[in-house]
């Protein structure tokens, strides 16, 4: 029986990872994950593949918590912002299915993981594998995606988020409420 189903998204303006685990007895149990590929076209239909993959996803797999990636300031400003898009499309897509939206940046999601803030893409690969007892390693935006979504697991607790989410939690051992989550949605 599944206590709870996160849902989580490596957002990309070219690739965007996903990841689904299920919390079983209070351990993490691989669902499903892989990657909504985008095709070579303007922003604007990518950013509709974008939403209507994640909308697909969330009506096929129901999850009960859903969580994604901080936007960083990537070198290119204009990458920086074709990103925050594509966490756009998904976010709308979860909030039309009334579900709270939590972000991790991701140095948090690494040291949540694998230890260390600045782990690459291959160890973030490895600890996913090894964590939810893969056969092999998962492709690297959909082991992100699942990086996102045991992070999210390490940090909630059953009456809500331990330690929250975003820049405030990361700053000062405060904790959030739902109610602050919320206020900055």
């Amino acid at each position: 029986m599944t206590e709870t189903r996160i849902m989580a998204i490596d957002p990309g303006s070219r690739v965007t990872g996903f990841g689904i685990i299920d919390i079983i007895k209070g351990k993490p149990v691989y669902v499903n994950s892989g990657c909504i590929r985008l095709p070579d076209e303007e922003l604007s239909v990518r950013l509709k593949h974008i939403f209507n993959g994640v909308e697909s996803l969330l009506k096929e797999y129901q999850p009960t918590e859903f969580a994604i990636e901080e936007v960083f300031m990537a070198k290119n400003a204009n990458s920086a912002l074709k990103l925050g898009q594509a966490r756009g499309a998904a976010i709308v897509a979860a909030s039309l299915q009334e579900l709270t939206v939590n972000e991790y940046a991701a140095r948090r999601v690494k040291q949540s993981v694998v230890g260390t803030g600045s782990a690459d893409k291959a160890q973030v690969q490895s600890m996913v594998q090894l964590l939810l007892g893969l056969t092999s390693k998962p492709q690297a935006d959909a082991a992100d995606a699942l990086a996102i979504a045991l992070c999210h697991a390490n940090t909630r607790t059953s009456g809500g988020l331990e330690y929250g989410t975003g820049k405030r939690a990361g700053r000062s051992s405060k904790r959030w409420s739902e109610q602050d989550v919320r206020k900055v949605l």
